[in-house]
């Protein structure tokens, strides 16, 4: 496989940083590809030589996760594992689990490494983490510490300084959602009239009182407001409600039901199987909405997820970009037939987006960083001042998207709007390391090939869809929906099957006619794919365009 274009920039200047200083971060959200660039970034480092390097992460599914990405992108190099089950350095790479590695008889066991990777890397200065990176500098003052983290500002404020003193690289989150990697959001801030009080609520150390918090929000009248709005907005899209206390989560789950919503409750008091059987409902979407207190924020991922509900203020950027997040995820119609995915709603009845106002967040390796204005503008029916992102004044009640609003959030591209990404699409076209043709000059049917596979996106009855194929490989649907997301999942299709070989543009061979066997080539496959798909599968094959890339030979 190869990376993305972003992704391989994000490579690059990792291993410069690691090359002139003893440590570095690289920053990257979800949708970026975290575990591949960690894997190219380790694969990289050790290369040809005997160097030995050790990957941490806090869970065995993450381990196991990390190894097996690992494998994918640098094929050949020995992996071991060191958990609870398997305590074993024997490969060049170890991919080690936290809690296991940091204790004192496993860590006097860990040879002298070359470098150290640290997935999730927020929690490197915890002490676990620590105790393990002061073995591998104690054992080796040359080590190179290398971490990968989505939410570099930490909610107890407790700055990375001390294990990292630089940034790599930094991928923002308006590039994924421009670049179809990650699907927009679209926030309504719902003022239930208690705004004033939860601004007024004390702080704790780590985020506001949620006690006083659920004393303000958990109320019938408020629930009531919130799945009305719920089904004026996003009704029947799988959601998950981020509750202040147990008792509010359980309260909001009952009135879904009670509302004839099916709707499941998530705490962390909560029996493991009971929990994963609450899941797997939702999964399967014999349940609609998923409420929680602070468990699903952080490592829970379910695509097809597309509206996310804030009942509690953070005080904290980071815990609002990880709730959000679990909207994001753009969707494989593989593991997910039939569900199309085009934005996420998000509505806030706190205070979050009117405190932070932004997805993205700068880094401050310091943790001393504050929250922030939310950039704002003017409601046109009441002249109040709200956030930039908002669709439907919170105030009175103005719907806000207009064609003006529209352009000028298009023309912001990678600003920090919470719902100010429905902006220009970064140019893939230009972008991706493949030569895309407009098959027959209307823009409605796209193609790209390389050696072993191909990818294309095709516009039919309203939506985009990507299909994908090649040597070896049934063709088969890649994504529905926005072109943007479907050029993206067409992209990494060839990404995942090609090598640099086979990529780039400047190939002699690319402005070679295509010859009537590879014409019968993309026939074949074409016919095996989406039966629904009749009107392109017409098209393609009247096409003789010569400009258009080879088919696998």
């Amino acid at each position: 496989m190869r990376l993305r274009p972003r992704q391989k920039l994000f490579v690059e200047r990792s291993l410069a940083a690691l090359a002139t200083r003893a440590n570095t971060l690289g920053i990257a959200p979800t949708g970026a590809g975290k575990t591949i660039m960690l894997s190219a970034v380790t694969g990289e480092s050790i290369g040809n030589s005997g160097a030995k390097a050790c990957v941490l992460a806090h869970r065995d599914e993450l381990t196991a996760q990390n190894r097996a990405k690992f494998q994918r992108v640098v094929p050949g190099v020995a992996t071991s594992v060191i958990d609870a089950t398997e305590k074993s350095w024997g490969g060049q790479v170890a991919f080690a689990m936290v809690p296991t590695l940091a204790r004192a008889s496993n860590l006097a066991d860990m040879p002298r490494l070359d470098l150290l990777v640290v997935d999730e890397a927020h929690h490197a200065v915890a002490d676990s983490y620590r105790r393990i990176i002061d073995r591998v500098r104690e054992a080796n003052p040359d080590a190179r510490i290398f971490g990968v983290t989505a939410t570099p500002n930490r909610g107890d404020r407790k700055g990375l300084r001390e294990v990292f003193d630089n940034v790599a690289d930094q991928v923002r989150l308006g590039e994924l959602i421009a670049s179809g990697h990650l699907v927009p959001p679209r926030t309504f801030v719902i003022d239930v009239g208690v705004q004033d009080k939860l601004k007024a609520v004390r702080k704790t150390v780590s985020d506001f009182d949620m006690a006083e918090v659920a004393e303000i929000m958990d109320r019938a009248p408020i629930t009531e407001e919130v799945i009305r709005h719920w089904q004026e907005k996003a009704a029947g899209r799988p959601t998950v409600v981020f509750c202040s206390t147990v008792a509010h989560a359980a309260h909001v789950a009952e009135a879904f039901n009670a509302a004839g919503i099916p709707a499941g409750l998530i705490h962390g008091d909560l029996p493991g199987e009971e929990r994963r059987n609450i899941l797997a409902a939702f999964a399967r979407g014999e349940i609609r909405v998923i409420t929680n207190v602070a468990v699903l924020t952080e490592g829970w991922d379910h695509p097809p997820t597309s509206c996310v509900v804030l009942l509690r203020p953070s005080s904290y950027k980071s815990t609002m970009i990880q709730m959000v997040g679990r909207g994001l995820r753009t969707v494989d119609p593989t593991e997910f037939p039939g569900v199309v995915k085009t934005d996420c709603i998000v509505l806030d009845f706190g205070t979050s987006s009117l405190t932070h106002g932004t997805l993205e967040q700068d880094v401050d390796l310091d943790g001393s960083a504050g929250t922030g204005a939310a950039p704002t503008k003017t409601c046109p029916g009441c002249d109040a001042e709200i956030p930039l992102g908002c669709r439907e004044c919170p105030i009175c009640g103005e719907v806000l998207v207009d064609e003006e609003d529209e352009a000028e959030t298009r023309e912001s591209a990678l600003g920090g709007a919470l719902s100010g990404f429905v902006m220009t699409e970064i140019d893939l076209l230009k972008r991706s390391s493949f030569e895309w043709v407009d098959l027959f000059g209307s823009e409605d049917a796209l193609m790209a090939t390389g050696f072993t596979a191909w990818g294309g996106i095709f516009w039919m009855e309203g939506l985009w869809y990507a299909v994908g194929g090649g040597k070896g490989e049934t063709p088969h649907l890649l994504g529905v929906g926005e072109r943007a997301i479907c050029l993206a999942q067409a992209d990494d299709w060839l990404n995942t099957h090609e090598t640099d070989e086979s990529a780039f543009k400047t190939r002699g061979w690319l402005n070679q006619p295509a010859t009537e066997k590879q014409l019968q080539y993309l026939r074949s496959p074409w016919n095996a794919c989406a039966g629904r798909s009749s009107t392109i599968r017409v098209q393609v094959r009247r096409s003789t365009s010569p400009s258009w890339d080879r088919a696998p030979r």
